[in-house]
């Protein structure tokens, strides 16, 4: 028989995320620090919305760009938070999680040989994607001693006559680094420069702690060659609704809900009239989480330093990314060693690309009391390795 499958997606690596928590889910007395999932119950008001939508028979298809209440509200959003206008008709398009947006954008927006810079460590899908897409990768390695921000130096060493889009992956997963205005002003007079566009992935654009999130696409100059995605997920724990949504020009957001129409039709309904009173009257609960969040990022970054992990502060998201590097282990063989010998699970930090080696990803999107246990045990397994040093 000739060979089913595409050589393109054999040639693809499955996500490095899952390989420790397939056996974390048959280990007893396990604890996962792994998932990127936030341990709150989504908020009462919103799940009634939900179930309202259900018990009123709202289980029809919504149109491809999603329910116009809903795309209005993320224009209010949008403009509330960030001062970007957008049209709800034209300019909005809602998406089966972030992912699909992420995907669909990229699909969009490329032709076979296209460059895509994607700085790394990042999230584990834009490299997948882009090649899916028919894009070239070309891989930008963030460094802890630049605090894991994209520069100048970096990004113009990474443009060739073939770059089409830059991703930028900030508040950044596995990291927590972001990058403020000042920062994004310098990275958008090279895009602008070399007519480059940007997908500008601020899913954790909430869950920042030492000041307020900014875009790229609030730079003069940039809204209309931005692609700002976002969704419900991690700022609102809703991550089992699947929803999410894109914002950017009419030109490119017409070709992305041509793709999502085929593939998908719509996100789930139900979950959209959810996500309509998330916006409306979810601020309260986004702020009460973000505290509990940043009171776990302050005791996991006081901890690692304190057994002689070095973690830089993370300023957005729900990770830390602690060195390794003074054990002389591989990220992978540590993480292995920990999840055996203890009972904790965490991700290597080269599940987000090879320049994560010597780092691990550790999520604080659980319970003080559970990470407070982890630590305990992680502690414990530093002390034996330093034995041997």
């Amino acid at each position: 028989m000739r060979n089913p499958l595409s050589k393109t997606i054999t040639q693809i690596e499955p996500s490095g995320i899952r390989k420790f928590f397939d056996i974390v889910a048959e280990m007893k007395d396990a604890i996962s620090l792994g998932v990127g999932e936030p341990d709150f119950d989504t908020p009462w008001h919103i799940r009634e919305e939900g179930i309202y939508a259900l018990e009123k028979g709202r289980t029809f298809y919504t149109s491809n760009a999603g329910l116009m209440e809903l795309r209005v509200e993320i224009c209010n959003y949008l403009d509330r938070k960030l001062g970007l206008k957008y049209s709800p008709k034209e300019e909005i398009m809602v998406t089966v999680g972030g992912s699909e947006a992420i995907d669909v954008a990229l699909r969009a927006m490329l032709d076979p040989g296209d460059e895509v810079i994607i700085p790394q460590p990042s999230y584990v899908s834009y490299l997948p994607c882009t090649k899916l897409a028919g894009g070239t990768p070309v891989i930008v390695e963030l460094k802890a001693e630049d605090k894991f921000k994209l520069t100048e130096e970096a990004l113009k060493a990474a443009i060739t006559p073939k770059t089409k889009v830059l991703i930028l992956p900030f508040p950044n997963n596995p990291t927590g680094a972001i990058m403020n205005y000042k920062e994004l002003e310098k990275i958008a007079k090279i895009v602008i420069d070399n007519d480059i566009y940007v997908i500008s992935d601020e899913i954790y654009s909430e869950l920042t702690y030492n000041g307020i999130h900014a875009s790229i696409a609030q730079i003069d100059g940039m809204k209309e060659r931005t692609i700002v995605i976002n969704g419900f997920s991690k700022a609102y724990a809703m991550t089992g609704w699947r929803l999410g949504y894109a914002a950017g020009p009419h030109i490119i957001m017409e070709q992305m809900i041509k793709i999502h129409q085929y593939a998908i039709m719509c996100a789930p309904t139900n979950s959209q009239f959810a996500a309509v009173d998330a916006l409306k009257n979810g601020d309260e609960d986004v702020a009460r989480m973000v505290e509990a969040y940043n009171q776990r990022r302050r005791y996991l970054i006081h901890t690692f330093n304190r057994i002689g992990m070095e973690c830089f502060e993370p300023e957005g998201a729900f990770y830390v990314f602690p060195s390794i590097r003074r054990f002389g282990m591989t990220s992978d063989e540590f993480a292995t060693r920990l999840l055996m010998e203890e009972k904790v699970a965490i991700v290597p930090g080269t599940a987000f690309g090879n320049c994560g080696e010597g780092f691990l990803r550790v999520s604080y999107a659980y319970s003080l009391d559970n990470l407070k246990i982890a630590l305990g045990r992680i502690e414990a397994f530093v002390n034996r390795l330093d034995i041997k040093l």
